[in-house]
C-alpha cells in the first residue's frame, strides 16, 4: 500500500457505510476481540484465527495495527455497529506485493447472516482503491467455508482457482482463491 510517508502523518481514517462504522481498534476492545475471535465456530473456519485464544493474544495483533497503517503494509478495521459501537469482527487488507493486497475478514457469530461481513468489505475495497495505490485485491477461504466465498462473490470478486494452503495447525488445507481488479 502506497503512500507510506503520507500515511505515517494522517491517522487511519473511520469508514462509514449504512449501518457500520470501520474504525481502527483500541487496546480496550481487546477483550471483546478475545471472546468473539475465540470462539471456535468463528476460528475454526479459517486459516489464521487461533484457537485456543489466549489471553495476550488480541494485545498483540492490535499492536501491529498502527505500524502497518504507517508503513503501508496493511489495513485494519474493527466493524462496529454505528448505533451502538458495538464490535462485531475485523476487516483488512494486508499488503502481499507490489500494489496487490489480500483482503481478510471475521465476525462474531452473534452477528452472522445479516450481510455485516459483506458491507465491510465492500467499503473496505471502495477505500482502498480509490486512496491506496491498490490495483487488484486477492482473498481465499477455506474450501469448507462456503459463506466466506459468498462475500467474496458479493463484493465482485471472481473465483480463480483452488489449491492448498497450511492451516493454522500446519496441515494442508484446502482453499478457494478469488480476485478483482482496480476498475
Amino acid at each position: 500500500m502506497q503512500n507510506a510517508e503520507l500515511r505515517q502523518h494522517h491517522p487511519q481514517p473511520t469508514l462509514t457505510t449504512q449501518r457500520l462504522h470501520l474504525r481502527p481498534f483500541r487496546m480496550e476492545d481487546a477483550p471483546e476481540v478475545q471472546r468473539l475471535a475465540g470462539n471456535k465456530n468463528v476460528s475454526e473456519p479459517t486459516l489464521n484465527i487461533p484457537h485456543p485464544y489466549e489471553d495476550g493474544m488480541a494485545e498483540e495483533w492490535i499492536s501491529t495495527h498502527q505500524p502497518g497503517w504507517e508503513e503501508g503494509t496493511s489495513v485494519v478495521y474493527a466493524i462496529t455497529d454505528k448505533q451502538t459501537g458495538q464490535l462485531m469482527g475485523a476487516v483488512s487488507l494486508v499488503k502481499t506485493e507490489n500494489s496487490v493486497a489480500e483482503l481478510g475478514y471475521w465476525i462474531g457469530e452473534p452477528y452472522w447472516g445479516r450481510v455485516y461481513c459483506t458491507e465491510a468489505a465492500k467499503a473496505l475495497v471502495n477505500f482502498t482503491f480509490a486512496n491506496l495505490g491498490i490495483t487488484k485485491i486477492i482473498a481465499h477461504h477455506l474450501t469448507s467455508n462456503p459463506a466466506s466465498g459468498r462475500v467474496m462473490q458479493k463484493i465482485g470478486m471472481q473465483h480463480i482457482g483452488s489449491t492448498q494452503l497450511p492451516d493454522r495447525h500446519g496441515h494442508p488445507a484446502e482453499v478457494e482463491i478469488y480476485e478483482m481488479e482496480k476498475p
